[in-house]
């Protein structure tokens, strides 16, 4: 029963990931219940829109020949300014996809998920010459069966401000692995083989031991990334990932986790003693995914771990909202349209519209790290003021400094 039980809230904290059945759509609405979605206040402060740069994306692969492991990696990055309108035009979110037949499956996903939810085209062009100068560098771990652009808005924003982001699709672990039945399990194992992949990856465009970035980089991107400016941040799973990597890897400067604990009991690796870095936790009042319990753990990682901290709570979210793929699959919908609240006993509700709570996050994630890694003061300050200059509520925010 104990094993059982152990079992039973892992799965509720960190899988994070709704279960498949067809009761996980969302309900249909009442005449009696919520009649839309709430929308995100739109803000003037710079975190809250687009920097001066367009951006680009580089796909390729690496090995990791201790590990007999090789990882598809995507890197976001400041682009020059000629490419400014076919950013604007977009690229299709399956064109990112390597594999032709993996290609083919986010295809069809992406034409069954509803357009109000899921992004169907990404504001980023490949491969397009990279911006003057040298950039911070933040690594991106995504959820439990997801992909490393599930969160591509927020790469984007961060890297239209000057930074460049670093993303592994997680063997194994990705969207397709979960379509073909194969998913890697939820474990603290599998969590060292994932936080292993962040730091390889940083190995990759950074190098290693005085060694240059691998020459698997595309050439005009090797030596843009600034070595002694790196954060880590990451969504579900990821957020234990990102945990354990702050707590082993010296690098990162600063680390954020979205709607999940950095420190899980059930997971042991990661101890929020352990991280001497700022941090940030984003935690989506109405995940019913983690539940009230994972929440609760997020608001102890914040009260336990070594300042600075920043606690962030959104109002109406659930855990998908802030993904780029909310309701790609019968997973991944707790975030989208209607649902039930978790934080008062099943009463029905619109979640955030999603447009806006993926800038929300975007706006957040790239002020905490301009704060941290750049020392930007005016960032800092965002990160406790109300969302665009709206105080009704949609953000709650908490530091410990």
């Amino acid at each position: 029963m104990v094993l059982g039980m152990r079992a039973l809230l892992l799965a509720s904290l960190i899988a994070i990931s709704a279960c498949s059945s067809s009761d996980d759509a969302p309900p249909a609405t009442s005449d009696a219940g919520p009649t839309g979605p709430r929308v995100v206040p739109a803000g003037a402060a710079a975190w809250e829109k687009a920097g001066e740069h367009p951006v680009g994306h580089a796909i390729f692969t690496a090995k990791d020949a201790a590990r007999d492991r090789t990882l598809t990696l995507q890197l976001w990055y400041p682009a020059a300014p000629s490419v400014v309108d076919a950013v604007k035009a977009g690229t299709p979110m399956e064109e990112l996809v390597v594999d032709p037949k993996d290609r083919a499956t986010m295809a069809r996903l992406l034409a069954a998920a509803p357009d109000a939810c899921t992004r169907k085209r990404v504001a980023s062009v490949k491969d397009p010459p990279p911006a003057a100068g040298r950039w911070p560098v933040v690594a991106f771990s995504h959820c439990h069966s997801c992909v490393r652009f599930s969160m591509a808005q927020i790469a984007e924003r961060l890297a239209s401000h000057g930074f460049a982001v670093i993303a592994p699709d997680h063997a194994g672990d990705t969207v397709f692995d979960a379509e073909r039945g194969a998913a890697a399990p939820l474990n603290g194992e599998f969590l060292a083989v994932r936080a292993a992949d962040i730091r390889f990856s940083l190995d990759v465009v950074l190098g290693t031991a005085g060694e240059a970035a691998n020459e698997a980089v595309p050439a005009p991107l090797r030596g843009k990334l600034d070595a002694d400016k790196v954060g880590v941040f990451g969504h579900s799973y990821g957020a234990a990932t990102t945990g354990l990597v702050l707590a082993r890897d010296a690098r990162p400067k600063a680390g954020l986790a979205i709607a999940a604990p950095m420190e899980n009991d059930l997971l042991p690796p990661a101890k929020m003693a352990e991280i001497k870095v700022p941090a940030l936790l984003l935690v989506a009042r109405e995940d019913n995914s983690i539940s009230e319990i994972g929440n609760n753990l997020m608001r102890s990682n914040f009260k336990r771990g070594n300042p600075p901290l920043f606690l962030l709570e959104v109002e109406d979210a659930g855990h998908w909202s802030f993904s780029d793929t909310c309701a790609l699959t019968k997973s991944f919908v707790a975030g989208c349209g209607e649902g039930l609240r978790q934080t008062e006993s099943g009463t029905p509700f619109f979640y955030l519209e999603n447009a806006g709570a993926r800038a929300l996050a975007a706006s957040y994630v790239t002020a905490f790290f301009a704060a941290h890694l750049r020392a930007d003061a005016a960032a800092k300050a965002f990160l406790v003021a109300p969302l665009g200059g709206d105080p009704s509520g949609v953000v709650t925010a908490a530091s410990r400094e």
